[in-house]
């Protein structure tokens, strides 16, 4: 979430975790609630997770976007969203996650239900729209797959160590080629383990300039296995929108 801190004067998060059936493959549902007297735009950079959300609108499951994700809120309003551990939609979807990515699919074509977003919307605190959207996915559990246990492991090196900065790397640390890496991410994922990497330092750095303080954006760049700031600056741009000096201004 970009400028998280102006966001969280206009609407309330609520994060809650799945029962236990669902724990192998839902992370947390999220709820976004709020109540404005003028629009408000929030922008995300999207974490490698594909998300099942249902608002008084509409029912989507959201593949991986690969850029800056923007939602308009205005008046009042409520969603929720199921989010999946990376590769935890592969069993439900039935298919290569990356024939999501970067598109949104109703949720009615997904399960052949329609009107799915009726008694979620409806529910009169967030626990129920929890159990209402669990009532939904719990007569459709898949059964378990082994391998997404072995891609939330592969998603867990990176976000966990810095040093991981090429697919190389990630292969020598997990004993995996990079072909397989690379197919894996793709069928269970959304997005090559290139992107993860990637995204991942993105993520970073926002967090680094959001925490305050100054910051030394050429030993940050190095850290994280930029050959230099230039290099380091025109990825931030092109995926945060703005320059690291001008978004550490804002936040």
């Amino acid at each position: 979430m970009l400028d998280e801190r102006t966001g969280r004067t206009k609407f309330r998060l609520r994060t809650v975790d799945p029962s236990p059936a669902l724990a192998p493959f839902v992370h947390y549902h999220w709820i976004v609630s709020w109540d404005l007297a003028e629009p408000f735009t929030q922008q995300v950079i999207p974490h490698p997770n594909v998300h099942v959300v249902f608002s008084a609108a509409d029912a989507l499951v959201h593949g991986v976007p690969l850029g800056r994700f923007t939602r308009r809120l205005t008046d009042r309003g409520r969603v929720l969203g199921v989010r999946f551990h990376p590769g935890g939609f592969r069993p439900w979807l039935g298919g290569r996650v990356a024939d999501l990515t970067d598109r949104t699919v109703p949720v009615a074509d997904w399960l052949g239900v329609a009107d799915t977003e009726k008694p979620i919307a409806r529910a009169p605190d967030d626990d129920a729209m929890v159990a209402a959207a669990e009532a939904l996915l719990l007569p459709r559990l898949p059964a378990e797959d082994p391998v997404v246990a072995q891609v939330r492991d592969l998603v867990g090196l990176i976000l966990d160590d810095l040093t991981l900065t090429r697919v190389d790397l990630l292969a020598s640390a997990s004993g995996l080629s990079v072909r397989a890496l690379q197919r894996l991410f793709n069928e269970y994922v959304g997005v090559g383990p290139k992107w993860v990497i990637r995204r991942h330092r993105m993520h970073e750095a926002a967090a680094r300039a959001d925490a305050g303080g100054p910051v030394d954006w050429a030993a940050l760049a190095a850290e994280l296995g930029y050959s230099d700031q230039a290099h380091f600056t025109r990825e931030f741009t092109a995926t945060i929108g703005t320059s690291p000096a001008r978004y550490r201004l804002r936040t």
